[in-house]
């Protein structure tokens, strides 16, 4: 499915030649426009690639447009090591939840409504696969820029002492409830193609998440007493390259469900304490 190109009316994907475990294809960086506007908003800019930030500055100059704001979904290298660089190209300042991601921008605080030639972008909080994710709802196209939170093949890591699994879990049945009242048609991702069944992906992540609690709760029942055999035992014949990934998102699960009191500590757990 073609990635780099896809849209909507009103957004654009540029894809960063950054492919990999953990970034599928690469970063979709997102060019947001009201029709036969000036003015921009870009999402994720992305790693520090010149080459492809340049290319996203380029393509917006060859509509004739300029870009008046650069947003973020979250401070992950892969989608705003870049932001610097491509402010320093555009001359746009770069909004985020996290002030250390920000330059000359603002918060992304959940409700907030951006505005740029007619465009509007509400920010909607996402806490979950990092404490400062957000997705960003483009109301007049019906879609809803996911980030990380919702990504378009697999499903997202969910670190341990991150944005935390039960924060992500709430995020999920949020973004469940605003898919129906916004009667969304589609989600952007960060990574990925675009999604054409909003609601039928969120019901599938939530299922999906509480399928894999119980496999982590079956594990410990079965008498995995770490993390890492807990691991071992769920995410079986997983990719070395992301054994790391998956055993810290079980720390996760593991918290989530001694917190909800589904299980108890690990012997090992016990002991590090």
């Amino acid at each position: 499915m073609r990635i780099d190109g896809s849209g909507t009316l009103r957004a654009g994907c540029v894809l960063c030649p950054n492919p990999g475990p953990m970034t599928l294809d690469g970063t979709n960086t997102w060019i947001l426009r009201e029709p036969g506007a000036r003015d921009v908003v870009v999402v994720d800019p992305g790693p520090h690639d010149e080459r492809h930030l340049e290319r996203v500055a380029r393509t917006v100059q060859e509509q004739g447009a300029r870009v008046v704001a650069t947003l973020l979904t979250h401070h992950h290298f892969d989608h705003g090591e870049g932001a610097r660089y491509f402010s320093e190209l555009t001359g746009s300042p770069v909004h985020a939840v996290d002030p250390e991601h920000r330059i000359g921008g603002e918060d992304l605080e959940d409700g907030r409504t951006i505005e740029a030639g007619g465009l509007e972008v509400r920010v909607v909080a996402a806490p979950g696969h990092t404490a400062d994710s957000v997705c960003l709802l483009l109301p007049a196209d019906g879609v809803l820029l996911t980030g990380d939170t919702v990504l378009g093949r697999g499903t997202t890591v969910i670190m341990d002492g991150d944005g935390g699994l039960a924060a992500y879990m709430d995020t999920l049945y949020r973004l469940r409830g605003l898919a129906r009242t916004e009667e969304l048609r589609a989600l952007l991702p960060g990574h990925g193609p675009i999604l054409t069944d909003p609601l039928g992906v969120l019901e599938g992540y939530i299922a999906h998440r509480e399928e894999r609690l119980a496999q982590v709760a079956e594990a410990v029942r079965g008498g995995a007493a770490s993390p890492a055999e807990v691991t071992a035992v769920v995410y079986a014949g997983v990719d070395p390259a992301v054994l790391g990934a998956a055993e810290s998102s079980v720390r996760a699960q593991l918290r989530y469900l001694t917190e909800r009191g589904d299980i108890g500590r690990l012997p090992a757990e016990a002991e590090e304490a």
